[in-house]
């Protein structure tokens, strides 16, 4: 095994740093500050952080095939230009429910931008529950509701073989899987993989890597764990310096870097002062494991 090493490379103290997906033709970063509402690119050459203000909660962020980007903004997908900074409303969901929001967001292969909503939260993991919903907005811009009940719609990714879907409604703390037609992008035989341990806590963003496996991060636990889905085994565990790791991506020249966004909502001074880089992002290198590049929407 190669040593692991664990690095803060942004070191602002985001309330909910999120959705972090690497942008080849930038050699940058991108994440979201949710309530922040910011949209952010950290560049991996000159080590400086650009961020774009938005108008509301802003949950996840993905390439666009045409260039430039979309995200989930409040309970909108929409349109992101990043040098004119400015943002375009594809389209509305969850209208009935006006404290609801998007979670976290990922690109499928076939190019559709899968989504899901959750109620706002009154603390951390604290909010109505059942009132989310995962959607899809397909390349037509057209867009298709899975189910609903959803408490903390989070990481979500595609098997290899696309054939299967992965996904994590937080507060199950599980990992569920799901069989994949990536013609429809219908989903069906909703399955646990994996149920997490009292220390690994909260299910929170996802990614696989080139041998299939998950690499999930665990907020409140302050780790990324790698799962084998077919065997519903753990077989890694990276322990962070801070408590609230929210999601993980590949990124760097090959994909051999790990980069995990966290948040600092919720922590008294206390808890701040004994874990200072808390919101910030970290990169990890010497897993001895790739990624695979961030598949961009098609619409």
């Amino acid at each position: 095994m190669s040593s692991v090493k664990v690095e803060c490379v942004v070191s602002d103290s985001y309330k909910i740093g999120e959705s972090p997906v690497w942008d080849e033709k930038e050699s940058s970063l991108l994440y979201v500050d949710i309530t922040g509402k910011k949209v952010c690119r950290w560049n991996s050459v000159t080590k400086q952080v650009q961020a774009i203000s938005v108008d509301a909660p802003v949950s996840s962020v993905a390439l666009r095939k045409s260039g430039d980007y979309v995200i989930t903004l409040g309970t909108r997908f929409a349109a992101l230009k990043w040098k004119e900074q400015l943002v375009t409303t594809i389209t509305h969901v969850d209208k009935d429910k006006p404290n609801n929001r998007f979670n976290d967001g990922k690109v499928d292969p076939a190019g559709r931008y899968f989504a899901g909503t959750m109620a706002e939260e009154i603390r951390p993991a604290v909010l109505e529950r059942h009132q989310g919903s995962l959607y899809t907005l397909c390349s037509d811009l057209s867009v298709v509701k899975h189910f609903d009940q959803v408490d903390i719609s989070n990481g979500l990714d595609w098997s290899l073989d696309h054939k299967t879907f992965f996904y994590i409604d937080s507060l199950s703390y599980s990992v569920d899987a799901f069989d994949y037609n990536l013609q429809t992008g219908k989903i069906g035989n909703r399955r646990s993989i994996y149920k997490l341990e009292k220390e690994e806590s909260i299910p929170d963003g996802m990614c696989i890597d080139t041998e299939g496996k998950l690499w999930v991060a665990c907020y409140d636990g302050g780790r990324v764990i790698r799962l084998d889905p077919e065997t519903g085994k753990r077989i890694q565990t990276v322990k962070l310096p801070v408590d609230k790791t929210t999601s993980c991506c590949f990124g760097g020249k090959d994909y051999s870097e790990m980069y995990v966004t966290s948040a600092s909502g919720g922590m008294d001074k206390e808890w701040l002062s004994r874990q200072p880089q808390a919101g910030g992002v970290f990169k990890i290198t010497g897993l001895g494991v790739k990624g695979i590049p961030p598949y961009p929407f098609a619409g």
